[in-house]
């Protein structure tokens, strides 16, 4: 990262911190978008999962995009064929919703219909959809309660392009370029889709847009459900990608936890537990969201070397979540081998350190590292300590100092850390440390309070 990086984040701190009055419907200057107010509570959430997974996943090929290009004798088993092999018997959206849960995430977002056109509810728009499957069960609709069993907020993704009615209405398959009576026809059926999703299955929490015609089809959703949050559509949804600076507003990057959207069995290469903690840690320093991909089998059971990477996030939230949920970025996003959070009423600075982190980095049981910081003072009422431990024994060395320790210099705020919690048997720790820093200031600045 760069280093003693200040970037001012003002627009999104203002967006943040400042208690908005709109009408229900939403409604800036006559325009129906996104209540502020739910807005602040998205920042909040910090951290969702999205789910990719259609009747296609039993190929293990990208999801719906093989559709581009394909002949018309592969259409044809695409769309006739593939539905009739679809039966995932194994699928149990509870244990969707525990790994979640355990992984500290606080929203969920199903594909409901991705570029396919193969609908995941009981839909009465067409007969490309789960009821006409083996399975014969709506999927969005066990996901929905499982979801409000479990206290996860409930998203969609919905694509507005539809390679089934392009097909059908003689048209090539394409993602984009859809012009006159076809464009205004697609509308007219993507909105009887969503009112099926939007009235059959009480309130929804979140919704991403994929495609051509997300903007209109947000303004429509307002209408359907004023508190509904729409992301793609009406907010910054970086995919693939963190941005170099923070963004103006709520924003929400999206990522792959291997090289696929959907389930792939093979040639896969997953993130490890460590990089996704450390883009998590950017992606809050930066004020967004990070949205995190899930790729079920086509039995419905999320890979197990998925699972594994996300119970070694879950280990990492248990102990530093308040570093990540209900935060607001700082007037500087970080320095060399750390990023910033701070907590909504500005009393709390989160130093989050990952610049000992890794395989060739990790930091050991009881070993006290010194950590500069150039962006922050120290005042009278400074206090410190180690998220997850209380700083007061070593395991097996009770005459161990492992007090947490700062020391204002002339060159910046010098802390003094041991890591002294025991979380892996081998006492080797290769994900970041979060210190807590209440009673700061910024060098450049009065660390004012912001909610």
């Amino acid at each position: 990262m760069n280093t003693n990086l200040p970037t001012l984040v003002a627009i999104l701190l203002i967006l943040s911190s400042v208690s908005l009055s709109y009408s229900e419907d939403s409604s800036r200057d006559g325009v129906l978008r996104n209540d502020p107010q739910r807005e602040a509570e998205f920042m909040d959430w910090g951290l969702g999962m999205f789910v990719h997974w259609s009747h296609d996943s039993q190929l293990g090929s990208v999801i719906s995009h093989s559709m581009v290009g394909a002949s018309e004798e592969y259409l044809d088993r695409f769309i006739n064929e593939l539905p009739k092999t679809f039966n995932p018997k194994q699928f149990d959206p509870d244990d969707w919703m525990e790994i979640a849960k355990i992984a500290g995430m606080k929203y969920m977002v199903l594909t409901t219909k991705h570029h396919s056109g193969f609908c995941m509810w009981d839909t009465e728009t067409t007969d490309y959809c789960i009821m006409n499957t083996p399975y014969g069960q709506d999927i969005v609709d066990k996901y929905v309660d499982a979801c409000r069993r479990h206290g996860i907020k409930v998203g969609f993704y919905f694509s507005p392009e539809d390679f089934l009615f392009l097909h059908r209405h003689g048209e090539v398959v394409r993602r984009k370029g859809t012009t006159g009576n076809e464009k205004s026809a697609l509308l007219a059926y993507n909105k009887k889709q969503l009112d099926e999703l939007f009235r059959n299955y009480g309130d929804i929490d979140v919704l991403f847009f994929d495609g051509e015609g997300g903007p209109e089809l947000a303004k429509y959703i307002h209408q359907l459900q004023p508190q509904c949050i729409v992301t793609r559509g009406e907010m910054e949804t970086p995919e693939q990608r963190l941005p170099k600076e923070p963004l103006p507003g709520p924003w929400e990057s999206c990522f792959t936890l291997g090289s696929q959207w959907q389930f792939k069995p093979t040639n896969e290469d997953y993130k490890t537990g460590t990089k996704l903690i450390n883009m998590l840690i950017e992606t809050r320093a930066k004020g967004g969201n990070l949205l995190i991909n899930a790729g079920p089998e086509p039995s419905g059971v999320i890979p197990v070397e998925q699972e594994r990477t996300f119970r070694e996030l879950g280990l990492w939230m248990f102990i530093n979540d308040e570093a990540i949920r209900g935060i607001r970025p700082c007037p500087v996003i970080g320095e060399e081998g750390v990023w910033y959070t701070q907590s909504k009423g500005g009393n709390s600075v989160y130093v989050l350190v990952t610049g000992h982190t890794g395989p060739e980095k990790r930091w050991p049981h009881g070993e006290r590292k010194e950590i500069l910081l150039t962006e922050l003072q120290a005042t009278d009422a400074t206090t410190i300590c180690v998220l997850g431990q209380n700083d007061k024994v070593l395991e097996y060395n009770p005459d161990a100092n492992v007090e947490s320790r700062f020391t204002q210099t002339p060159e910046g705020l010098k802390l003094s850390v041991a890591r002294a919690q025991r979380i892996y048997n081998n006492k080797r720790w290769p994900n970041a440390v979060v210190i807590k820093l209440d009673q700061v200031k910024f060098v450049n600045g009065k660390h004012e309070s912001k909610k």
